[in-house]
């Protein structure tokens, strides 16, 4: 197995390595690797997953902690920790609805499925006031291309390269990330692909003279391609973090209506506040005709998401988009409804600009001074640190990378790598101003060790 090769280092850090070896051996206990080996022995082997590098015990707030009592600030948490772990309000909802109403089988509806359906609706810019509820991300992907389907009588998709959809097959056709559909033989037929903002060529300086040269190429595509039903993409990188400017997100929209395609955007990592705002797309000035949801949607405690679609795209109504059991989950409505009262009542949006206009000066005056930093991008509560071998060539420095993990774990902070090379932060919502300033110092401190050494 090539442990350096690209294709392993997408989605996030690889699990395993050299540099993870030796922090394990440096920090876990017997115990814990009598469970690590114990949890191998029963899960199936997958990259990016098994073998895992720790046993958890608790978490609360922004903290992990592992079985030997060591804590972590969760700058990672799989984008569901908005609210933090535990959030009181929403644990407080979900065992009020288990002494009431666990579950509500299909042809049923509830109060809570009612009440969050509306709510939705009422947050949503524009007319998107129609939703589905699923048990997770990837199955709300689903049901927005089988509805496109339905909707336009158009089989195509159009998504980019690199991007991160979910992992079932289907999603991984409109998927771009090797290590999910390398090997899996004929995918979903009309997936087309096409270059994300911001791509390795732009970054090699190619386009500087045409920042949009990747949406000319759509167009160029679009103009070749009939039956292209939608456009999904992420609107803003959740992985790498890659932040388009708001002219490229109107375009995409013009380009969109003009092609009479469905704009799609999976706000699966990034919708409730990560951003600064409740939806993403709310900085660019435009509304998608679908926008999805999950991960945080269930508070960190139940697997929840969401399909939101204009009025008019309710066409679906001889066939099942979705018909999931856990569908109108009382618990998974339940958790949710929390989780928005909890962000307004306690102005997390607000929160999530301030501490990240605070994180944003931290690291851009890293950059400054830190040569391995090649490029810090973020918004809101999502931040990309790019570090390179040498600005000049922008090589990626995948070693350094991961040795600056690890290192950062050693003193607390957790977080992952994506593309290799870019360390993903995105701490919850409710972190504090002195937890965010001890976090910036450890990667600080971090950074500058890892490259003095280098």
């Amino acid at each position: 197995m090539k442990l350096n090769s690209e294709s392993l280092r997408t989605e996030g850090d690889v699990n395993l390595s050299q540099n993870r070896d030796i922090w394990q051996k440096n920090h876990l206990s017997e115990e814990a690797f009598q469970l690590l080996e114990e949890d191998s022995r029963y899960y199936l082997q997958q990259s990016l997953s098994t073998p895992c590098l720790n046993v958890i015990e608790k978490s609360y707030g922004i903290y992990l902690e592992d079985i030997d009592g060591r804590k972590y600030m969760d700058f990672h948490g799989n984008s569901v920790h908005q609210v933090g772990y535990g959030n009181e309000y929403v644990v407080k909802a979900v065992k009020e609805q288990l002494d009431t109403l666990p579950f509500s089988p299909r042809r049923y509806t509830n109060k809570p499925a009612i009440k969050l359906a509306k709510k939705l609706a009422e947050l949503s810019p524009g007319n998107l006031n129609k939703v589905l509820f699923a048990p997770g991300g990837t199955s709300a992907v689903s049901m927005a291309l089988k509805l496109v389907r339905k909707a336009t009588g158009k089989y195509k998709t159009i998504s980019m390269w690199d991007s991160f959809h979910g992992a079932t097959l289907d999603a991984i056709s409109v998927g771009g990330e090797a290590v999910f559909r390398s090997g899996m033989g004929p995918l979903l037929p009309g997936s087309l692909h096409v270059m994300p903002y911001n791509s390795y060529r732009c970054l090699l300086g190619e386009c500087n003279k045409c920042p949009f040269k990747c949406l000319d190429y759509l167009e160029y595509v679009l103009e070749r391609e009939g039956e292209v039903g939608a456009l999904i993409l992420e609107p803003i990188r959740c992985t790498d973090v890659q932040v388009p400017p708001k002219e490229y997100h109107q375009r995409l929209r013009q380009i969109c209506d003009r092609y009479n395609m469905l704009l799609i955007y999976d706000e699966i990592p990034t919708a409730l506040g990560r951003t600064g705002k409740m939806f993403a797309f709310e900085h660019y000035g435009i509304v998608p005709d679908i926008v999805l949801l999950g991960k945080g949607m269930g508070g960190g405690i139940f697997p929840m998401a969401a399909m939101l679609v204009r009025d008019d795209l309710d066409v679906a109504a001889d066939i099942a988009l979705g018909h999931y059991t856990h569908e109108k989950s009382t618990l998974g409505c339940a958790a949710a409804l929390a989780v928005l009262q909890y962000i307004e009542e306690h102005q997390l949006l607000e929160h999530a600009n301030k501490m990240g206009n605070y994180m944003k000066v931290r690291l851009k005056n890293m950059q400054k001074q830190i040569e391995m930093i090649g490029d810090v991008r973020g918004i809101g509560l999502l931040y990309g640190v790019e570090l390179v071998n040498d600005r000049q060539s922008k090589e990626k420095a995948i070693n350094e990378a991961e040795k600056v993990m690890y290192k950062c774990m050693d003193n607390g902070l957790s977080f992952k790598i994506s593309q290799g090379n870019v360390l993903t932060l995105s701490p919850p919502l409710v972190i504090s101003d002195q937890e965010l300033e001890r976090a910036m110092d450890i990667l600080e401190q971090s950074l500058r060790e890892i490259e003095r050494f280098s």
